[in-house]
C-alpha cells in the first residue's frame, strides 16, 4: 500500500468557508463522480443519473430516508388490496409538470405501460414485471386510477418510490419533469445546470412554493481531493460520500460538518466476468465459472484487514448481498467465512490446479493471472485492489490492477464485456430485497456477471430467480423473509460476487446548508432535496 501523508486542516478555513457562499439566487452545489449515462428516466443504472432522475422528476409515493416509511408525493393517497394484487391511487389536483402541461391519471397510465412492456424492459420496470403479464390498469377519472397485478406482489405500493411518471401528452416527452428542478445546461465532463421547475406542486407549512434554492450546480469531478478542498472553501454544500481519511481530517477540526450515518445498505464486491459473449480465453472462462475458483479466491481475501486498514473500523465485513444494517433481510445464521488460503488451495487441486514455484496453473498447465477493473479515483477501492493483489499472491494467482474512469468502466461492464474481473460497490436505494431483483434476475441487463440471459445458465441461477420472484409476491412476512435468507445461502455457497465489506455512510455537511438530515440510505442529503435551504435566508425555519 502506499503511505498518505496527512495535512491538518486549519479551523479558521473552515470558519471562513461558511461566508463563501454568496447571498442572492440561491444555488445548491455538489459534485458527480462521473457524468450521467442516461436522461432516459426508465432506464437509469448508475448513481449519477439516478441523482439527476431525483432532482427532476417525481414520483408517485416516496420513502422517507429516516423514518423508511412512505410519504406521499405526487399521489396523495392510496390503498393497497387485501389480496395484495392492487393499489388504488388519489392524485393530486393541479399539478403540472415543467413543461405546464397538467398531470393526470393518462400519464401515471402510461409511465406504467412502458415500464412493464416486455418488449421495452426498462430498467425502472424490473420491480414491476411479472412473469403473468402486465398490470391492467384502470382509469377511474382524471385523478384516481387502480393498478391491478395477477398476482400478489409483497411491498407493492414501496415499488412506486423508485418509478418516475412522465408524460403522456407533453410535446417534450420524457423532458417534462414533476420533479422540482428542470435541467437547464448540461456540459459533458464539465457541469449540469437545473433551475427551479416554476410547475413545482409542494408547498411549506407557510404556504411557501418549495423548493427553496433556485438553482442546483452539479460539476463533474472524479478527483476526490478537489471535492474536498473545494468543500472546504464553501464552495460545496455537502459531499455524499467520503473516504475515511477525508472524514476524520474534517471531524478533527468541524465535527459539525462531519457526519458518520452508520452502517450503509451498500457494498464493495468483486465479481468475474462469466459471460460466454465476452470472448474471453476459453480457460479464463473456465475458471471464472468455476465454484470452486470463485471460492477460493474469496476464502483467499483477509476483510479484517480491508475492514480495519481501508476503513479504519468503519465498516462491518462482506459476506453476502445484504448489509447487516438491512434488517429483517440480513442472513445472521451464515458465518463468516474464514480466511484460509490452505484450504483455497485445496479446493483448487480438487478441479486440477497446482501450486508450482510460487505460481498457480490449471490442469493445461496456464498461469492464474487475471486483470482487476476499477474506477480511478476512489483511494478506497484502490488500497482494497491493492490489499486483495498481495493476498492473492500468497497462493500464486497474480492480478493486473487496472484503474479506469467511471464512464469507460461501465461501457465494459454493462456493453462491450471486455474485462476479467470488476471491483466496485452496490448502492443501495431500499432497503426492500425488490430493490436488488434487477441485480439477481438471470435475463437483466444488471445480472453482473452473466447479464441478460434468455434463460438461466445454471442450476443455481434457476434458483435464485425462483426465489426472487416468490419472495416478490408473498405476503407473509416471516415466509418472504425466509424466502431471502435462501437466496444468500445460494449466493454465499456459489460466490458470483465476492462480497468484501459494508462502508459506513460518511459524509461531509456544510454548517451553511439548514434542514439537511443526512441518511445512511440513498440519496444521503437530497433525499429531502425541496427542503435544504442557504442558512443565510432568515425567513426558512429548519424542519423538525
Amino acid at each position: 500500500m502506499t503511505a498518505c501523508r496527512h495535512t491538518a486542516i486549519p479551523a479558521i478555513l473552515l470558519l471562513a468557508a461558511a461566508a463563501a457562499i454568496p447571498a442572492g439566487p440561491s444555488e445548491l452545489r455538489f459534485c458527480l463522480r462521473s457524468d450521467p449515462r442516461s436522461f432516459d428516466p426508465l432506464n437509469v443504472a448508475d448513481e449519477s443519473s439516478e441523482t439527476v432522475r431525483y432532482l427532476t422528476h417525481g414520483f408517485l409515493v416516496r420513502m422517507n430516508r429516516r423514518t423508511l416509511k412512505l410519504e406521499p408525493s405526487l399521489a396523495e393517497s392510496w390503498r393497497v388490496s387485501s389480496d395484495g394484487r392492487g393499489v388504488r391511487f388519489r392524485l393530486r389536483s393541479g399539478v403540472k409538470f415543467s413543461d405546464g402541461a397538467p398531470f393526470t391519471s393518462a400519464d401515471v397510465a402510461r409511465t406504467i405501460s412502458r415500464a412493464t412492456d416486455p418488449a421495452l424492459k426498462p430498467q425502472a420496470g424490473d420491480a414491476l414485471r411479472r412473469d403473468e403479464g402486465a398490470p391492467r390498469i384502470t382509469v377511474h377519472n382524471a385523478q384516481e386510477l387502480t393498478v391491478a397485478f395477477a398476482a400478489p406482489i409483497a411491498g407493492l405500493d414501496y415499488l412506486f418510490d423508485e418509478l418516475p411518471i412522465l408524460s403522456a401528452h407533453s410535446p417534450l416527452k420524457d423532458g417534462a419533469g414533476l420533479g422540482p428542478f428542470v435541467l437547464a445546461e448540461y456540459r459533458a465532463g464539465s457541469h449540469l445546470n437545473l433551475t427551479r421547475n416554476p410547475y413545482y406542486w409542494a408547498r411549506d407549512a407557510k404556504g411557501a412554493a418549495l423548493p427553496y434554492f433556485d438553482r442546483v450546480r452539479i460539476d463533474i469531478q472524479q478527483n476526490r481531493e478537489i471535492e474536498m478542498a473545494r468543500f472546504r472553501r464553501g464552495e460545496l454544500h455537502f459531499i455524499s460520500a467520503l473516504d475515511v481519511e477525508n472524514f476524520d481530517r474534517l471531524a478533527a477540526v468541524s465535527a459539525a460538518s462531519a457526519r458518520d450515518g452508520g452502517l450503509s445498505l451498500e457494498s464493495e464486491m468483486l465479481w468475474f466476468n462469466q459471460a460466454a459473449s465476452a470472448r474471453l480465453p476459453v480457460h479464463k472462462l473456465a475458471w471464472f465459472r468455476s465454484t470452486a475458483f470463485r471460492r477460493a479466491i474469496s476464502d483467499s481475501i483477509r476483510r479484517d484487514d480491508i475492514v480495519r486498514l481501508v476503513y479504519k473500523g468503519r465498516a462491518a465485513p462482506g459476506y453476502g448481498p445484504f448489509s447487516p444494517a438491512a434488517r429483517p433481510w440480513f442472513n445472521a445464521s451464515l458465518k463468516a467465512a474464514p480466511y484460509d488460503p490452505q484450504g483455497a488451495l485445496q479446493r483448487l487441486a480438487a478441479e486440477g490446479f497446482r501450486l508450482q514455484s510460487g505460481v498457480l496453473r490449471d490442469s493445461g498447465g496456464n498461469a492464474v493471472e487475471f486483470s482487476l477493473i476499477t474506477n480511478s479515483g476512489n483511494r478506497n477501492r484502490a488500497r482494497m485492489a491493492s490489499l486483495i493483489e498481495q493476498d492473492l499472491a500468497r497462493i500464486g494467482v497474480k492480478i493486473v490492477i487496472v484503474p479506469l474512469e467511471m464512464p469507460s468502466l461501465l461501457e465494459r461492464i454493462t456493453r462491450t464485456l471486455q474485462y476479467d474481473a470488476c471491483l466496485l460497490g452496490l448502492v443501495g436505494v431500499d432497503l426492500d430485497p425488490n430493490d436488488q431483483m434487477n441485480m439477481w434476475l438471470s435475463s437483466s441487463a444488471t445480472h453482473q456477471w452473466n447479464p441478460r440471459q434468455a434463460t438461466p445458465e445454471t442450476a443455481w441461477e434457476a434458483a435464485i430467480d425462483r426465489l426472487m420472484k416468490a419472495q416478490a409476491v408473498e405476503g407473509n412476512l416471516p415466509k418472504r423473509i425466509r424466502l431471502i435468507h435462501e437466496m444468500q445461502r445460494i449466493v454465499r455457497e456459489q460466490a458470483p460476487m465476492i462480497y468484501l465489506a459494508h462502508p459506513h455512510a460518511l459524509l461531509a455537511v456544510s454548517p451553511q446548508l439548514a434542514n439537511a438530515e443526512p441518511a445512511a440510505f440513498r440519496p444521503r442529503v437530497l433525499w429531502n432535496v425541496e427542503r435544504l435551504a442557504p442558512i443565510h435566508q432568515p425567513e426558512v425555519a429548519r424542519v423538525p
